[in-house]
């Protein structure tokens, strides 16, 4: 698996970059592309190479980590997955790039598109520091423009920019992204229901023109959710010093909420139930919220099961599980 921290060589670029830099300067600008990206705003706000650098400082970590936490989620259904090459769309300064590389070290081939002059820049003397991601393609412009001129890749990712462009331009991007695919594509968004409604229109629309569901879900149906519950995950990052700084913050973690999806033109053959929430783990028993192929279940482990209370005590938010190997109620030895 993946570690969800920025790579020593990301972490020692940026650092590269803060001689100089005001913290409080950084803390403000990045305060301000925050609230515009949560109204819906998108990139319009990063503008200088400051801006581009306090945007990086205050969101690349979760969004790195949210993105890792994806990738490890697919590899864990296609195991022998090894892409040669990456289209990355709304690249931003490059942080799904990063993320893909640790992830495959099959990859060879990096082309990233986005419309921030400025985010471009910072993406290119990031990656310039780096002795894999030195010769990245990087193109400036609007992404459905850029993706029709692209060549289609092993894996395409889109991370948190569908939510940028108005709806009625959504479906045609995301036919767009499926036609750039030649194996998987990755959407990823924001942990909340609105983020988690946009995975679901492009998630039903995508699997209606072929595509197959590689993770999280264990089947190709419609979610069986109902609002006001929505499909998310979280995964907990370290923050450095000046990631605490920016983003005006004393705990030495944050924890990122993220929806995802990862479509591809294979199907997996098996795929697990998920755990959709932290387990609760009693005395008594764990209980413990399953997204499975029949649809959502509540499985309850009893304590006198002790081999899958055992194993049951392990479940994270998140992780595939295997119920079939649970005993069923009279089954087994009771103490």
């Amino acid at each position: 698996m993946t570690s969800p921290d920025l790579p020593a060589e990301l972490r020692a670029s940026l650092n590269a970059r803060l001689e100089g830099l005001s913290r409080s300067d950084a803390a403000s600008r990045a305060a301000v592309i925050s609230q515009t990206y949560r109204e819906g705003g998108g990139s319009g706000t990063i503008r200088t190479e400051t801006d581009a650098l306090a945007y990086a400082l205050a969101r690349m970590p979760a969004t790195y980590a949210a993105v890792v936490a994806s990738l490890n989620a697919f590899t864990e259904m296609r195991p022998d997955f090894a892409p040669t090459t990456l289209l990355d769309v709304g690249a931003g300064p490059g942080t799904a790039t990063w993320a893909a590389a640790e992830a495959f070290a099959s990859l060879q081939h990096f082309t990233l598109l986005d419309a921030n002059g400025a985010l471009r820049t910072l993406a290119q003397e990031l990656c310039g520091d780096s002795r894999r991601l030195n010769d990245i393609g990087y193109r400036l412009g609007q992404a459905r423009a850029l993706l029709a001129q692209a060549e289609p890749a092993d894996l395409v990712v889109a991370s948190y920019m569908i939510g940028e462009i108005g709806d009625a331009e959504r479906a045609s991007l995301a036919d767009a992204l499926w036609s750039r695919t030649k194996d998987t594509l990755l959407v990823v968004e924001p942990g909340t229901p609105s983020g988690y409604a946009r995975i679901i229109a492009l998630r039903a629309q995508l699997i209606a023109a072929g595509a197959h569901v590689a993770a999280p879900c264990p089947h190709d149906g419609a979610c069986p959710l109902v609002a006001p519950d929505w499909c998310h995950f979280s995964q907990r990052l370290q923050r450095s010093r000046a990631h605490k700084q920016v983003k005006g913050a004393e705990l030495p973690f944050e924890d990122e909420r993220f929806a995802y999806v990862a479509l591809s033109r294979t199907p997996v053959t098996a795929r697990p139930s998920r755990v959709l929430a932290q387990p609760d783990v009693g005395k008594v028993e764990i209980a413990a919220k399953l997204c499975t192929a029949e649809g959502i279940a509540t499985t309850k482990i009893p304590r006198r099961a002790r081999d899958d209370y055992a194993r049951a005590r392990r479940w994270r938010w998140g992780d595939v599980v295997d119920t079939n190997s649970l005993r069923r109620p009279g089954e087994g030895r009771d103490p």
